[in-house]
């Protein structure tokens, strides 16, 4: 899709900004916008399919704009959301509200913004996509997602690949807590032998937890015990978003084990995928899953679609209704895996 119509979804984050500013009933507005007109549009507009096989557009220096505006979005709603909650509340339903419109913002948002800057090769770039992780608490995302999840993807040893069978509730605990320790562990291998430091002065790992606490600290001391408590709602709500994406992204799907040892390599076949155009927009084009994982550094404007990976039965954002719901989501889903691979294996 042209850079410009990457423009249309940032009315989610306008709607976002408009909701923290006029709190109350106003908050719900991106959530209606996210999770009811986006599945009802992806169910009625559907994408090209076999017209797009291969077939992805050319990433201009547009697509980047439209990064760095909803970037900007991202950051003025967290400095929003401080602002509100330190004037006061009145209720607990607008202080709710107020947590739900923030995470929205943060994790369908700034979290995506950061994944697709996580990938480009300047580090000026990609620190930068990983600073937009602060307002959702979740800055080591960077690090297990580029050198942990794209390595282990579909295999046992990743956290962020859900099992078949596994309810996203389970997976939420497990991705969460497996993912930090799995940060840990990347940066310890890295730096092995290197000596107490580097550790401590080399660790990314150490030093995005330093920043997270340093900055919960701050707001915290300066503004008060309860903004806190809700920047910490909102960040939880734009992590278990995050968290949900990542459980229908390969949900599952398994790499063989080979005599050898290793896992076969990965292809376009472990990852699920989807040509809905509103939620290819809105979450820059993040479901276009499968040739992201083929080559992770591609950016998002020039990403593939294509017919012989698995296919979802709808956009990403039903897909997410649908698996807070166990039972709904594995009626529908592991016969929609045993159709994928029957078809692939044809």
């Amino acid at each position: 899709m042209r850079s410009w119509v990457y423009t249309i979804p940032l009315i989610f984050p306008l709607a976002a900004l408009y909701g923290l500013w006029s709190g109350g009933i106003a908050t719900l507005l991106v959530v209606a916008l996210d999770f009811v007109l986006v599945p009802l549009l992806d169910l009625v507009w559907k994408g090209r399919g076999e017209r797009t096989d291969g077939l992805g557009g050319d990433h201009r220096v547009g697509h980047d704009a439209v990064l760095f505006v909803g970037s900007i979005l991202c950051w003025f709603g967290f400095g929003l959301l401080l602002v509100q909650l330190s004037a006061g509340i009145p209720d607990a339903a607008e202080f709710l509200g107020l947590m739900l419109c923030a995470g929205i913002l943060f994790g369908a948002t700034g979290i995506n913004i950061a994944h697709e800057l996580g990938h480009r090769p300047s580090i000026v770039v990609s620190r930068f996509g990983q600073g937009l992780l602060l307002p959702s608490l979740y800055m080591h995302f960077t690090i297990e997602h580029n050198r942990g999840h794209h390595r282990w993807m579909a295999t046992p040893r990743d956290p962020a690949t859900a099992r078949r069978g596994e309810s996203l509730y389970a997976f939420w605990y497990r991705s969460v807590v497996g993912g930090w320790l799995s940060a840990w562990h990347i940066e310890a291998d890295r730096l092995q032998g290197r000596g107490l430091r580097a550790h401590l002065t080399s660790n990314q790992m150490l030093h995005v937890q330093v920043i997270q606490v340093a900055a919960c600290a701050l707001v915290g001391g300066f503004l008060g015990p309860l903004v806190l408590l809700g920047w910490l709602g909102a960040a939880l709500v734009s992590i278990l978003l995050l968290e949900t994406v990542n459980y229908i992204e390969h949900y599952g799907m398994q790499r063989a084990l080979l005599p050898n040892g290793r896992y076969e390599r990965v292809s376009r076949r472990h990852s699920w995928t989807s040509d809905h155009p509103m939620s290819r927009a809105l979450l820059f084009e993040l479901p276009r899953h499968a040739d992201h994982h083929a080559h992770a550094g591609r950016p998002y404007g020039a990403l593939r679609h294509f017919a012989d990976a698995p296919q979802l039965p709808t956009g990403y954002a039903g897909m997410v209704l649908i698996a807070l719901v166990p039972p709904l989501y594995f009626k529908l889903m592991d016969q929609t895996v045993d159709r994928e691979q029957a078809r692939l294996a044809a």
